[in-house]
């Protein structure tokens, strides 16, 4: 499967932004799908995960309640909805896939095989 992330900005703190991942060449209701962030000089961290169906979706404590994370499946889209975004949310914002990987591995990067090319968020102070 192929992964295009896009919707990512410059915003002012306090700001929303809402970002997209469109996924091409297999069946999307088959895959768990994630968001990552990667920010200068750091390790790439889970932001939040939806399972197939969209019906349950996990969340890395430092966003939660303010991200929302949901999917088309008719469109093959997940979007991140994010609110109240702070200058610590800057980053590149990856969607990633993967048919397998287990409710217990669904916040570790290295259980998601399909990755996209990340879309850059800068929160300004």
């Amino acid at each position: 499967v192929q992964l295009q992330a896009s919707g990512g900005g410059l915003v002012q703190a306090g700001g929303s932004l809402r970002l997209s991942c469109a996924a091409s060449g297999g069946t999307f209701s088959n895959y768990k799908m994630a968001w990552f962030r990667q920010a200068p000089g750091k390790e790439r961290e889970f932001v939040a995960a939806i399972r197939y169906s969209g019906g349950s979706s996990y969340y890395a404590d430092s966003v939660k309640g303010r991200f929302t994370m949901s999917r088309d499946n008719v469109k093959s889209t997940v979007y991140l909805q994010m609110n109240v975004l702070k200058p610590e949310d800057t980053a590149v914002y990856y969607c990633a896939a993967d048919r397998g990987v287990i409710l217990s591995e669904i916040r570790n990067k290295d259980a998601y095989d399909y990755w996209g090319q990340g879309t850059l968020v800068t929160v300004s102070s």
